[in-house]
């Protein structure tokens, strides 16, 4: 006997931004969700009037859940560390390296419930983390658990150092790992974690840390094996002018020339903040597909500069939004990083560099798109059941949301959300995140931030 299917109806909205291939906007819309996946969405009098469960959005825009493309949750252990809150890339990771050499695996699962809580009430219901040092028999697993704890559709990136100071690179001797025993866990992470199905809450990617930490040998072999398993690629391009220089100095190329000459392009790959990517760059990455997460705030805070979001989407590259790593941030609020890129691409380059909604796309189909899913990014039949809404009766859009309310969203205060669906389930109610008890979780997360400090001192 088949169990029988559970039903969710979300109604009333305000606005309903679809992103659907028309971008419909739906006033009073609503999604009808089945099994965790979207059977119809539009005004009531085309959703089926009840369901096991029915969730009111009056008084809210609904969204599709936001897609967070890059991020190390392990930092938010160590944000605003008074030592590298002045410092641009390079310094600020030798301030931070020793730090974290103190890290152990309840530390990973702690930090990511932490990051995770702050993502899903900013509306983020799909997120990437990019974990490159596993010290103390820290594994990826921790961070896998603790996604499925809170109920986080996850993209799990394998990160990887391994060549250290001694070889010239930047990170510590002891916070490197050989490059057999970073292939080896690699795999054993794909064949036991990686779901490839559509609507899948878990993924893996294969993602060595960046140009100046580990060697071309392990940037090529992590491509073969990626491709392998059908797995997508990741790591840190471009990001300052220290990042070029030593690109050039070492490999005599541009970063895109040495993604290139690796075989780290094509749809399968993204690389984080590409702040410095050229011309040439930009036309490689949009003739083969090959994907951006942009950090806007993280690039304002170390003075990375302001990556040309614009060049990039004229061209047609792929990109999405990223809050980055939470000691480079330290915030990781989607909503307001999206917010961030919009008023970033301004300051860059004019008033209409960048529309609220050509934000909120980047930050929904975009960051989908970068992953590499066509199953998420939109309100639309077979598309997996990721719904956000953020009110907008308080006094932060007080006279805005009158006016436009989906613009509001970006140009004033960013909120938190009332309530969110991931995968059909109902992760925030009314403001409350349901999976796990945040006083709590907040409590033991500052204990454990105390105690790698003092690990340091």
């Amino acid at each position: 006997m088949t169990a029988r299917s559970k039903t969710l109806l979300l109604k009333n909205a305000d606005v309903l931004v679809t992103m659907d291939t028309e971008r419909r906007e739906i006033p009073g819309g609503g999604v009808f969700i089945r099994d965790g996946v979207i059977e119809a969405v539009g005004p009531a009098d085309q959703l089926p009037a009840t369901a096991d469960e029915v969730v009111s959005l009056a008084g809210c825009v609904a969204l599709p859940g936001l897609v967070n493309t890059h991020h190390h949750m392990y930092q938010t252990l160590t944000r605003a560390i008074p030592g590298a809150q002045d410092a641009e890339l390079f310094t600020w990771l030798r301030t931070l390296y020793p730090i974290w050499a103190g890290i152990t695996p309840e530390m990973i699962r702690m930090s990511t419930l932490t990051a995770m809580a702050e993502l899903i009430l900013s509306g983020c219901t799909t997120t990437s983390d990019h974990l490159y040092l596993y010290p103390n028999g820290s594994r990826l697993d921790d961070s896998i658990e603790a996604a499925a704890t809170i109920g986080m559709r996850f993209h799990a990136a394998r990160g990887s150092m391994s060549v250290g100071e001694s070889d010239g690179g930047l990170p510590p001797d002891r916070l490197v790992e050989s490059e057999a025993a970073i292939l080896k866990d690699t795999q054993r992470l794909i064949e036991t974690w990686h779901d490839p199905a559509r609507h899948a809450m878990r993924r893996i990617v294969v993602a060595p840390c960046s140009p100046f930490s580990v060697s071309r040998d392990l940037m090529r072999e992590a491509a073969d094996l990626a491709r392998a398993y059908g797995v997508s690629l990741h790591t840190h391009l471009a990001e300052n002018d220290n990042d070029i220089a030593y690109s050039r100095e070492k490999f005599g190329m541009t970063p895109a020339e040495y993604a290139e000459s690796l075989g780290w392009v094509g749809p399968d790959v993204w690389h984080a903040h590409c702040v410095k990517l050229d011309a040439a760059g930009i036309a490689l990455f949009a003739r083969t597909g090959t994907g951006v997460a942009h950090c806007p705030g993280s690039n304002m805070r170390l003075a990375s500069g302001i990556a040309p979001i614009p060049a990039m989407r004229t061209a047609g590259m792929p990109v999405g939004i990223a809050v980055d790593g939470s000691a480079s941030n330290d915030s990781g609020h989607l909503l307001g990083e999206t917010r961030q890129a919009m008023l970033l691409a301004r300051v860059g380059h004019g008033p209409a560099a960048m529309s609220a909604r050509q934000a909120l796309e980047l930050a929904t189909l975009g960051g989908a798109k970068v992953l590499g899913r066509d199953d998420i990014g939109a309100l639309a039949p077979g598309m997996s059941a990721d719904v956000v809404a953020f009110p907008t009766g308080g006094l932060d859009l007080a006279g805005a949301a009158v006016h436009d309310p989906v613009a509001a969203l970006l140009f004033c205060t960013p909120q938190d959300v009332r309530h969110s669906v991931i995968n059909g389930k109902v992760v925030v109610s009314d403001g409350q995140l349901l999976p796990v008890e945040l006083p709590t979780l907040i409590e033991r997360h500052n204990r454990l931030a105390r105690e790698l400090m003092n690990r340091h001192h």
